[in-house]
């Protein structure tokens, strides 16, 4: 599936899901939005750039019963086109600070990527075809400010996302919408 298709898909499935939420939203009583708020938080979103390094569909979770504090994500991100594909894994832990459903958000992990390229190499009697791959694991960072409704709804994050390598550092940014319940 080459890597426009599985856009609009996952755009189809993202706005599908917003628009869900907005008919069924009402005004929640100050005493529901207190109950929500000892609910563990469960997102689900799609990132350009980022950790994913180019695209990501991720799952990010708190590991307490509450909306913010210690938690973590996971990602996968494939492209293809021509003979070359690109996947990467995007794992991390986080930790969110803030209230309300505004919080800043710092984490640390790892990238799995997967480069792979197939070429035709031509000669007088045949054709061949050979196949080169290339994978690495890379170091991530995130620094960013996420949206997180405390009754569920739309998510928004933007954030600067370090890449680290065993030579370098590298800046990069993400942003990602989803949907949190």
């Amino acid at each position: 599936m080459k890597i426009a298709n599985l856009s609009k898909i996952t755009t189809i499935v993202l706005l599908s899901f917003l628009l869900f939420q907005s008919a069924k939203s009402q005004s929640l009583t100050s005493k529901q939005a207190d109950s929500l708020k000892k609910i563990r938080a469960e997102n689900v979103f799609i990132e350009l750039a980022g950790p994913g390094l180019l695209f990501s569909a991720n799952y990010d979770t708190r590991f307490a019963n509450k909306r913010d504090g210690l938690g973590a994500r996971i990602g996968f991100g494939y492209a293809a086109s021509d003979g070359t594909s690109f996947t990467s894994v995007p794992i991390q832990l986080n930790y969110l600070l803030g209230k309300n459903g505004k919080y800043f958000e710092v984490g640390a992990g790892l990238t799995y990527t997967n480069f792979s390229v197939n070429s035709d190499v031509f000669s007088f009697s045949n054709s061949q075809s050979t196949t080169t791959k290339t994978s690495t694991v890379l170091g991530t960072m995130t620094f960013g400010y996420r949206s997180q409704p405390i009754d569920g709804g739309f998510n928004f994050r933007a954030s600067f996302n370090p890449i680290i390598t065993s030579t370098s550092f590298l800046p990069s940014f993400g942003l990602s919408f989803g949907y949190t319940f």
